[in-house]
């Protein structure tokens, strides 16, 4: 794998572990970003010097997130894997936190010991609610059929 490939696998790994995936989960995502074609967990396996295990887990994680595919092979066990797009999904989980996020902020202002106290903490929220409007409308124009 070239210096430039490996470079990009190794920020998708460390990009989805600041969302507490696994840090292979996120280097298989950004591998199978960059291939052609559908690999195998092997393939896997071998392109980035990861066990069975970790691969394993890897591929459940990221197809339970939207962000894989896998292909079965008739008449095998064996399975292909391939990325989705997943864009949707990463923004929807991330609209998620962050709502949980605002929930907890909200939750705290009747703990504040002043009005600046509240008007910062009523200011946070609002920077956080505006992200996640600004995301949902970024997914519902990417929904909208092209004119």
């Amino acid at each position: 794998m070239s210096t430039e490939r490996q470079r990009f696998v190794d920020a998708m790994g460390d990009m989805l572990a600041g969302w507490n995936l696994p840090r292979a989960t996120g280097r298989v995502y950004g591998h199978l970003l960059l291939r052609g074609e559908p690999s195998s967990s092997e393939e896997l396996r071998d392109a980035l010097s990861l066990s069975s295990g970790a691969v394993s887990t890897a591929i459940r994680e990221l197809v339970s997130w939207g962000l894989a595919r896998t292909i079965p092979q008739p008449g095998s066990r064996r399975l292909f894997v391939e990325a989705a797009g997943g864009f949707e999904q990463l923004l929807a989980a991330s609209h998620e936190r962050t709502r949980m996020f605002i929930r907890t902020l909200q939750a705290a202002e009747q703990l504040t010991e002043d009005a600046d106290a509240t008007q910062r903490l009523r200011d946070v929220v609002d920077m956080f609610a505006g992200y996640v409007d600004a995301g949902e409308r970024i997914l519902r124009e990417r929904a909208r059929p092209p004119q």
